[in-house]
């Protein structure tokens, strides 16, 4: 029998649903899921990643991975489905259980006048599915490059990346001069208070990934609205993208990410409990502001390189 669309919306809302009580649970438990204890844990301070095709996952996925690496001990962030442990000649071991995150993308009905991208997208219908992957820790026979897990880098190294992407980003910093730290959307200006006024030197960067994060959302970069006054669900909405922003870019470099605003935390369930989508959205975007800047990161660093080995030449 076929499916109504109304069932598939209520299969929808259910997925929705079923992620935001997840999420919610951990805050009330006391635990931010994207500020767990990375120090005493067995699985290492990544993005996850596909263990065949070696993409990061994105937005809520990033949540839920994380979520189940912690709390099983895995000790790698590489992932695959079923199918790709066979594919490379691998196996999910027998009683292994998956670990599901999903797959959004738009749905665009077939029929009258498709001639316009930009109309098809607008009435698009959005869906979410479920599908299952494995952690490489749960497999065997994997190829080698399955199941690598990054090394920790020293300190220097991990702030000569941070700096690099700092300085990619093209946002204007000043030093302020107040204990207080801040993006000003007006001015696309990010004032922070001098290296020594924070107790440990990696919390400068903890804090300068947090404010750049909000700085994508200019006009001239991402694009997110950022008019909402303080105190304001709105405001408590793009707190929200800046701090699961930060810690995906505190993940990739290699540094463990903390929260910035756990004041906000009671604003965050309020929201979440109002709109079963909105960690979603905010992982979404958050995953947005990180990859741009990443990307941003990385074209910078191959032009030195490839300006090194010219000069070199």
């Amino acid at each position: 029998m076929a499916r109504t669309s109304s069932s598939r919306g209520a299969d929808r809302t259910g997925l929705y649903e079923e992620v935001t009580a997840q999420i919610v649970a951990e805050l009330e438990a006391g635990t931010v899921p994207w500020v767990q204890p990375w120090s005493d844990a067995a699985v290492p301070l990544a993005l996850p990643a596909n263990a065949v095709t070696g993409r990061r996952y994105y937005g809520i996925n990033v949540l839920l991975l994380w979520i189940a690496a912690l709390d099983r001990g895995f000790r790698t962030q590489r992932w695959l489905t079923f199918r790709q442990a066979l594919a490379v000649g691998g196996a999910v071991r027998r009683a292994e259980r998956g670990t599901t995150i999903f797959y959004a993308a738009r749905f665009t009905p077939g029929g009258a006048d498709e001639t316009d991208d930009n109309d098809r997208a607008a009435r698009g219908i959005p869906f979410l599915k479920r599908f299952t992957v494995f952690n490489a820790d749960q497999c065997e026979g994997l190829a080698e490059q399955c199941d690598a897990t990054r090394e920790h880098l020293p300190d220097d190294l991990i702030i000569e990346d941070a700096e690099a992407l700092l300085a990619a980003s093209g946002v204007d910093f000043q030093i302020s001069g107040t204990h207080e730290a801040f993006y000003s959307p007006d001015l696309d200006l990010i004032m922070v208070p001098p290296r020594h006024a924070f107790d440990d030197p990696i919390d400068s960067y903890r804090t300068l990934l947090h404010e750049l994060t909000h700085a994508t959302g200019h006009p001239t970069r991402l694009a997110r609205d950022l008019s909402h006054p303080f105190g304001s669900e709105g405001y408590a909405r793009e707190e929200l993208v800046a701090e699961l922003g930060a810690a995906f870019l505190c993940a990739a470099l290699g540094i463990v990410p903390t929260v910035r605003h756990a004041a906000y935390i009671a604003d965050w369930l309020a929201v979440l409990r109002g709109d079963e989508r909105a960690i979603f959205r905010a992982a979404s975007a958050g995953s947005a502001a990180a990859e741009w800047l990443l990307a941003r990161r990385d074209v910078m660093v191959e032009q030195l390189r490839a300006d090194e080995e010219r000069e070199a030449a």
